[in-house]
């Protein structure tokens, strides 16, 4: 039998393609060569997009792209090109979108599209078994069935991709209507409340996300208008989601999602972009609450970020896997046997109490730790302070953590992706503002400086990095989400070098990225390569929407160097999506917020001075929590700023200036007078 050589995705870097360099399968990375080959052959393409830690994608990787027998059917009938959508997020909006309007059905990974060779999908799914399974047909069979659909069909084909280039074109370019008032501000907290699960914390019905974005507008809205049923909902599911198995009860981070509705067994892949919004929105429900118990979890997932995360030069991992020995979840579960052995005597009892080890298994015939109990509730019962259960439960973590670490980790995914990293410098820049500590500002800092020295080239940015090499040109999400974090890193610690980086993000949003006709940013520059489509899209999904979220930040840097072509991008861009944020607030929350700050301008607290005293009235204005208001300390011999800051000099040992809109204060040198 001749040797297995390797197909083209050797040559890549995503360790998701690498994963399928050795099938049988002569895949293709996304490119010329494939498409040219589709098109000069005249064969349809299958594309496979999915990602490094999809524990569906290894299943139907194992079935049907390691298996000799089917790879031969798809050499032969298809152009096979496989895509990590971490990398290509452009073509992954593109066909998930197709395929919900091919299927009426929402989509997923491994998304599995079949397209013309002119890149144009006439039909899909997801995940399909190798032998007929639950309505869906064996893979092999479709093969076939397709490709002869392809060629014997070709009229219908044609007609209907006419059709769906149509409806696309619609989808990506909403219209406004007349201005929004702060009315949308109440109807996105109704909507949020009439999804709001009064038992476990959270929305709707399993599988359960976090949904970050929207717990932030719930915690914003209770801000502005101290609504107590608002901050009520985002703290009773924080606590909720951090109890439960979604969160690592041991070493922090959290899952991707719940596939019940108590928080309790999780899909196991650890993300990034999950953590990094999470990690914020906790030390935000400290500032809003005061409870310890948020600062403690904000605290834990800082430091998986950190230790596990962040690469030796600075920029932070993508993601860990689900699986680990070829099985979901095997790495995190445990044996009540085990854990006796491992944790001091006298701990054992509590610690199974709290977690259910003294209940039956509640994952595959192990033991997945969730909190079914709370330490204040243990306390109540057993007559004992909440403070030493608490020491109890914390002494079991060492020893079992240090059994954990001799297992076989899950895989990691090492690339790193600019708008992921900004994601988690945002979470540990807004942690450390409110927890105060300088060891995350340090943590940020050497990851964006790590994305200015290895993914900024030529005065542009790259999506991805690998083994020395980025490349890949950046997307919306890469500019909205890197800008977002500069302004809040830089209230935490000013370097003028990451506002000059701030304003060039912004340059490049405006230049290459807004429809500067309609309003709003596409997904991709204008000299992106040409796709079936130019995305624009503006609803939350996984992570929040790179129109809210660039909206939100140029408006405060347009407010902060009085440029009013930021705000007026800004604007623009939130008019274009009144009637989506009307028709389904919910789905929009970034959007919402990003207007909220057109309505009510971000008040913006200018100090000036010696550093080590402005840095103290700064840590006294972040005591609580004040979403609208943004603090820069510039100390006095801060050189290059721009005239906006330079005007706003610093008098004696510390002065504040208090800006909203065009209008500043009187200076002001007293900080009991600043704190009023």
């Amino acid at each position: 039998m001749p040797e297995q050589t390797s197909n083209r995705l050797a040559n890549e870097t995503s360790p998701y393609l690498l994963q399928h360099a050795d099938n049988p399968v002569d895949w293709y990375p996304w490119g010329p060569e494939a498409l040219d080959k589709a098109k000069a052959e005249d064969k349809p393409i299958l594309l496979s997009i999915g990602y490094s830690a999809c524990h569906w994608c290894h299943v139907m990787a194992h079935e049907s792209f390691e298996d000799p027998a089917t790879a031969q059917v798809m050499n032969r009938l298809y152009v096979n090109i496989k895509v990590d959508r971490e990398e290509r997020p452009d073509l992954d909006k593109i066909y998930q979108t197709a395929h919900f309007m091919l299927s009426q059905r929402s989509g997923g990974w491994p998304l599995t599209m079949f397209l013309t060779p002119d890149q144009v999908p006439f039909f899909g799914g997801t995940y399909f078994p190798d032998a007929p399974r639950h309505g869906l047909p064996a893979f092999r069979d479709l093969l076939e069935r397709i490709a002869g659909f392809y060629h014997e069909r070709r009229d219908e084909i044609e007609r209907q991709n006419a059709s769906l280039q149509g409806a696309l074109t619609g989808l990506f370019s909403p219209r406004g209507h007349d201005p929004l008032n702060s009315a949308v501000l109440d109807t996105v907290r109704s909507a949020i409340a009439q999804q709001f699960d009064e038992r476990d914390g959270g929305f709707g019905t399993p599988p359960k996300f976090p949904h970050p974005s929207t717990l932030e507008r719930l915690l914003r809205h209770h801000a502005q208008t101290h609504d107590e049923r608002a901050r009520y909902m985002a703290c009773f599911t924080l606590e909720k989601m951090a109890r439960g198995g979604l969160n690592d009860q041991l070493a922090g981070g959290f899952c991707r999602y719940s596939t019940d509705g108590q928080w309790m067994i999780p899909h196991f892949e650890k993300m990034l972009y999950d953590n990094g919004p999470l990690l914020a929105l906790y030390a935000q429900a400290y500032a809003a609450t005061g409870d310890a118990y948020f600062a403690d979890v904000a605290g834990r997932t800082a430091a998986w970020a950190v230790q596990t995360m962040q690469s030796p030069e600075g920029g932070f991992y993508s993601a860990l896997d689900a699986d680990s020995e070829g099985e979901e979840g095997r790495y995190y579960v445990w044996q009540p046997e085990e854990v006796r052995k491992l944790v001091p005597e006298e701990v054992y009892p509590v610690f199974a109490r709290v977690y259910g080890l003294d209940r039956g298994p509640n994952f595959e015939g192990r033991w997945h730790l969730h909190s079914f109990v709370t330490p204040e509730q243990l306390a109540k019962e057993s007559g004992t302070d909440e403070a030493t259960i608490e020491a109890m439960i914390e002494a079991a973590r060492a020893p079992l953590l240090a059994a954990r670490d001799k297992r076989v980790p899950p895989g990691l995914d090492d690339k790193i992706l600019t708008s992921w990293n900004a994601l988690m410098i945002r979470g540990l820049a807004v942690a450390a503002r409110h927890l105060g500590r300088s060891e995350w500002v340090d943590a940020a800092s050497r990851a964006l400086d790590f994305i200015r020295a290895q993914l900024w080239r030529d005065g542009r940015l790259l999506a991805t990095y690998k083994n020395g090499s980025a490349r890949l040109s950046a997307y919306l999400d890469d500019h909205a989400y890197l800008l977002d974090a500069l302004l809040e890193l830089l209230q935490v610690r000013w370097r003028t070098e990451d506002l000059v980086f701030a304003r060039e993000i912004a340059e490049i949003l405006l230049a290459h990225f807004e429809d500067s006709e309609h309003g709003g940013f596409f997904f991709t520059a204008d000299d992106h390569e040409a796709l079936i489509q130019r995305p624009k899209t503006f609803a939350d999904e996984a992570m929040p929407s790179g129109n809210g979220v660039a909206a939100l930040a140029l408006n405060r840097l347009g407010h902060l160097l009085g440029e009013p072509r930021y705000v007026e991008a800004a604007e623009r861009t939130v008019r274009l999506a009144t009637t989506l944020m009307d028709q389904a607030p919910m789905a929009h929350a970034s959007l919402i917020s990003a207007f909220e700050e057109q309505l009510y301008l971000p008040k913006l607290v200018i100090l000036r001075g010696e550093a080590q005293r402005i840095e103290t009235w700064r840590a006294e204005l972040e005591r609580d929590y004040a979403p609208r208001r943004l603090v820069f300390a510039i100390p006095a011999d801060a050189s290059d700023l721009p005239e906006a800051l330079a005007t706003k000099a610093p008098k004696g040992e510390a002065v504040a200036y208090v800006c909203t809109g065009t209008r500043c204060s009187a200076p002001v040198t007293d900080l009991d007078a600043l704190l009023e």
